[in-house]
């Protein structure tokens, strides 16, 4: 049988679960998602924001729907292409445990219900990628956020390369929020129902419309209310700030806010678990931060898996497991570069304690992961005072890590009350003011009398910025066994890691990862630290690895994560991974950048 034929689309730029898909040949593409698709009786759009119009058939039974494109977008690129399907007879959401009714049905353009998720074995045997997928009965499905979430999250990972619709839900004030879900079609319906009913849907959600203004000239407004939201989601995401648009336009309605969270709740057991399928990204991207200026970024995945991390998987130096000394964050990243640290370090004036920073959201930040990603790269307004959340929070995560480790003095240069059963927490503030005179020589007194006390020893430099990239190795691929025998040598902050006269690796203090040499690949296979691709037979590899490149891959690769690549049973090289594991291995475009060739 003759497949399809298929839409062009390459991802142009990604955040965790929003993309931006090319649309065409990818050397001239006729637009770019998030972007419309037009029904019937719609106003005729440009193109680059319209490439595609349903029309559907209600004549017959089952309703035949055609998704047709407006401008040459399948190759060849020669001509307008459509797809045919069926409307099904399908059962409402909430009967979904029900196994009635006809399945919709078709190949590039691809009808769904949750009936049909649930119940149609014919979606299994799929081996092509539609180009669209689309929720026949989304306007339903919007009433339940669970369903919706987790019928986006399962259509999204079997179809990764396949551009999702939700028909007749969308508008300016949730386009971000859908993006960041995963769904990249939009449409008009709702607006006009909403125009019709004397209502204006803006960003920051509906209004009045304005009765000075003729329909006319409403709905203009109306549309390029509708035009500036596309364009704002679409620079949110390559600028890495769809995160904070899609929390911003939530508070357009309760529904918003509510959806968002249960999205984080979903999303986040998924990131403590398994962070790739997540989407999260494991380095620094130059000029991002986290924005976490309001209380929704708490339930941020990228947080929670921090939080889980640190307080179920980190553990402290060996030369620094007996006292830990708790200092307050700084407004500089990473705060080893600000001047009130330089001067808590000059008072602690040693290397055998663990220095710990509590800060608001991330909670706890050990000293030696400060340099990664999202510690290195977080801003919040900055008050002076700790709600209930955030208190609950640190004192958690701080419970949990003194279970987990030996520590027997803890030194509370924080200024929040912390309390450990059966650990001595001596506090050094005493109310003053983190740098002033009196609490800095409190610090550095109680530091001295705790290393006498415990009678340790100060190790040397090379082996604490070792044990540091230890710590980091754990934290980042679960294992350190690759630096056994390595030592740590040049100068702060871009240190060589050397093995026998071999260099195997760089830090990278910019993007806050492991700049691998050559010389590592093969101890990176042999102690299984990284994910790995295997390229297909016959493949001449000269550039970046695309999905018509892989035969497979292994683990649950994050952007940034370094990968070894494979081809005919032999590790020929290394690349950095640039799209999450969820869009492994069928997404379009570059998954991974190539970096060596044995």
């Amino acid at each position: 049988m003759t497949s399809p034929p298929s839409v062009g689309r390459m991802v142009s730029s990604r955040e965790r679960y929003s993309r931006i898909f090319a649309i065409g040949d990818r050397n001239d593409p006729v637009g770019f998602t998030p972007s419309f698709v037009l029904m019937e009786n719609d106003d005729d759009l440009e193109v680059d924001i319209a490439p595609f119009r349903l029309v559907r058939n209600s004549t017959i039974v089952p309703a035949k729907l055609t998704l047709q494109t407006r401008g040459k977008i399948c190759p060849p690129f020669d001509e307008l292409v459509e797809w045919n399907a069926s409307e099904g007879l399908s059962l409402p959401p909430s009967l979904d445990e029900s196994d009635a009714g006809t399945f919709p049905t078709g190949e590039g353009f691809l009808p769904l219900t949750i009936q049909s998720l649930l119940h149609d074995p014919s979606l299994s045997k799929i081996n092509t990628e539609p180009s669209v997928v689309c929720f026949l009965d989304s306007p339903q499905l919007v009433n339940d956020d669970e369903r919706m979430i987790k019928a986006i999250d399962t259509v999204r990972r079997r179809f990764p390369a396949s551009l999702i619709w939700m028909p007749g839900i969308s508008g300016p004030d949730n386009c971000a929020i859908l993006s960041w879900m995963g769904i990249d079609l939009m449409d008009l319906s709702r607006v006009k129902r909403a125009f019709a009913s004397g209502v204006h849907i803006s960003s920051f959600g509906p209004r009045a419309r304005d009765l000075t203004q003729d329909d006319s000239e409403a709905w203009s407004v109306q549309l390029h209310a509708w035009r500036e939201a596309l364009i704002e989601t679409r620079q949110a995401i390559q600028s890495g700030r769809i995160r904070n648009l899609a929390e911003a336009c939530s508070l357009s309605s309760p529904r918003s806010v509510q959806r968002l969270r249960r999205h984080d709740e979903y999303m986040s057991k998924i990131a403590i678990t398994d962070p790739g399928k997540a989407g999260l990204s494991s380095s620094l991207k130059q000029g991002r931060t986290v924005d976490c200026t309001s209380k929704s970024s708490r339930e941020d995945p990228l947080i929670r898996h921090w939080q889980h991390s640190i307080s179920s998987r980190w553990r402290p130096h060996p030369h620094q497991s007996k006292v830990a000394v708790l200092l307050p964050c700084s407004a500089v990243k990473p705060y080893r570069k600000s001047p009130s640290h330089a001067r808590f370090r000059q008072a602690i004036d040693s290397r055998a304690v663990s220095e710990l920073m509590i800060t608001a959201p991330l909670g706890v930040v050990p000293r030696a992961l400060e340099v990664l990603w999202p510690a290195a790269s977080y801003d919040i307004p900055v008050t002076g005072h700790w709600d209930a959340d955030e208190l609950n929070i640190i004192q958690g995560m701080m419970s949990k890590i003194i279970s987990r480790n030996d520590f027997e003095i803890i030194i509370n240069h924080s200024g929040i009350k912390i309390e450990v059963n059966g650990v001595a927490c001596i506090d050094t503030r005493l109310e003053d003011s983190a740098g002033s005179e009196e609490a800095l020589a409190r610090l550095k007194k109680e530091v001295k009398h705790a290393l006498r006390e415990k009678n340790l020893t100060e190790p040397k430099r090379g082996e604490n910025i070792l044990e540091s990239f230890k710590s980091i190795s754990r934290h980042l691929y679960d294992s350190d066994i690759w630096l056994e025998g390595a030592r740590a040598t040049g100068r702060a902050p871009d240190y060589r890691i050397m093995k026998d006269k071999n260099q195997i690796a760089i830090w990278n203090s910019k993007s806050g990862r492991f700049s691998f040499s050559k010389s590592s690949l093969e101890i990176l296979d042999e102690t299984n630290t990284v994910p790995r691709v295997y390229l297909n037979d016959g493949f001449k590899w000269s550039g970046d690895i695309f999905s018509t490149n892989i035969s497979s891959f292994s683990g649950s690769p994050r952007a940034g994560d370094e990968m070894i690549v494979f081809q005919e049973g032999k590790l020929i090289g290394s690349a950095r991974a640039i799209a999450p594991a969820w869009e492994w291995p069928k997404s379009p475009g570059a998954l991974a950048r190539a970096r060596h060739r044995l």
